[in-house]
């Protein structure tokens, strides 16, 4: 007999379960954060020049740019295109002290903790006529002080937790419930790492029990984060500025692996100011010719929000007919019979199979009929993971109310 297969023990993922997570736009005051909210959702939240200019968040909805949409569009011959979404949050200005209560500091990080994942954004330009609250542009030391005082806030939750929970387990005894001693040792290792070790919750190797209490205490530490750097127009057309290299390598040193995008609020706003794409092309192409560079300068935004969304670990499927094409979002690892529940919670109980198409199948072959006669159209069950970009029709059967 073969040996039986061992099962697989799927960890949960950091952060709130489900598919409607929001992006938090975060650094000190006069950094470029509401400026390049504007930017980014086309909207108008205000951006004065002195701190604490917002204070209650402001949230909008992002398209998630994406050409796949449009080709399947045409190919379909569709009435209607819903593309994917990514919610932003644009959060006040923190400061030095802000744990403990500056500058309205405890308001701004519960903001904080209600999303699922950060832009951290600071600041690279000089301008005599924008305040900097610490004196001088230094962007190294403003991630310093942003990230030191998130991780602050963690510390700060962590110690009231380690110490009620450990006083719980002293009066249990030797033989007292098991339950809560595991529980304990879980929270003593997250002590160690966030408060002993002063790392993020994010860079750590986590059991599945230890995931779920990091998820229950939304530890601020644990949410994913893109660097965002704010750059004149100038230093952004031509891709040069004394503070990108440390920026990069302080990435490099603190987070690994952790996203770093330059960008030009000034541009972004200016570009997000125009009504046809005619006269956003000129505007580069005009930008290019004023700093001298040889090809248009274009927009970064589309990458920033890409980015976003895939740092909160979401993807989306496609389902494909003449009346919509619609882009459904689910997270990295989603199974079938999840992915037919966003559509509708029937179609998750009553599952039979999913028939997927892969897009570049699809385009390469040119027809849904011709995927078939390549026998490239696949009819999956309920432990298939789903990919980005699959096209699904979904079979389920129906569902019998519950007897009375």
């Amino acid at each position: 007999m073969p040996p039986k297969k061992q099962a697989v023990v799927e960890k949960p993922l950091l952060g709130r379960p489900g598919n409607n997570l929001k992006m938090g736009i975060v650094g000190l005051p006069n950094v470029g954060k509401s400026s390049f909210f504007n930017a980014l959702t086309n909207s108008s939240a205000p951006s004065e020049n002195f701190p604490f200019c917002t204070i209650d968040p402001e949230e909008a909805r992002v398209e998630v740019p994406d050409p796949r949409i449009d080709v399947l569009f045409k190919m379909y011959n569709s009435t209607k295109k819903v593309p994917a979404y990514l919610t932003c949050i644009d959060i006040a200005g923190l400061v030095k002290g802000a744990h403990e209560g500056q500058g309205l500091g405890n308001a701004f990080l519960s903001h904080i903790r209600a999303v699922d994942g950060i832009f951290h954004l600071c600041r690279a330009f000089d301008d005599a006529d924008v305040i900097h609250v610490e004196g001088a542009v230094d962007p190294v030391r403003d991630l310093e002080i942003i990230h030191n005082e998130l991780r602050l806030k963690d510390a700060e939750l962590l110690n009231k937790q380690y110490e009620s929970k450990g006083k719980d387990v002293a009066r249990l005894g030797i033989n007292g419930d098991k339950a809560k001693k595991e529980e304990f040792e879980c929270i003593k290792k997250i002590y160690q790492w966030v408060v002993e070790q002063k790392k993020d919750c994010r860079e750590g190797d986590w059991t599945g029990k230890e995931i779920d209490i990091i998820n229950e205490m939304q530890l601020i530490s644990a949410k994913p984060v893109v660097y965002l750097c704010n750059l004149s127009e100038k230093d952004y057309a031509r891709k040069k500025n004394k503070w990108l290299v440390k920026i990069k390598a302080w990435i490099d040193e603190n987070h690994p692996g952790d996203v770093l995008i330059p960008y030009s609020g000034t541009f972004e706003n200016a570009l997000s100011a125009f009504e046809t794409d005619a006269e956003r092309t000129d505007y580069c192409t005009q930008v290019a010719t004023k700093y001298e560079i040889p090809t248009p300068v274009v927009s970064v935004l589309p990458k920033i929000i890409t980015t976003g969304y895939s740092a909160l670990r979401l993807m989306y499927f496609f389902t494909c007919g003449p009346m919509e094409v619609r882009c459904w979002t689910i997270r990295q690892g989603t199974k079938a019979p999840q992915a037919a529940g966003v559509i509708h919670t029937d179609f998750e109980k009553g599952f039979i199979m999913a028939e997927i198409m892969k897009y570049a199948d699809l385009t390469e072959l040119g027809s849904e009929a011709a995927v078939k006669a390549a026998g490239k159209y696949m009819q999956k069950g309920r432990d298939t993971v789903i990919t980005d970009g699959d096209i699904i029709h979904f079979k389920a059967g129906q569902i019998q109310a519950k007897k009375k």
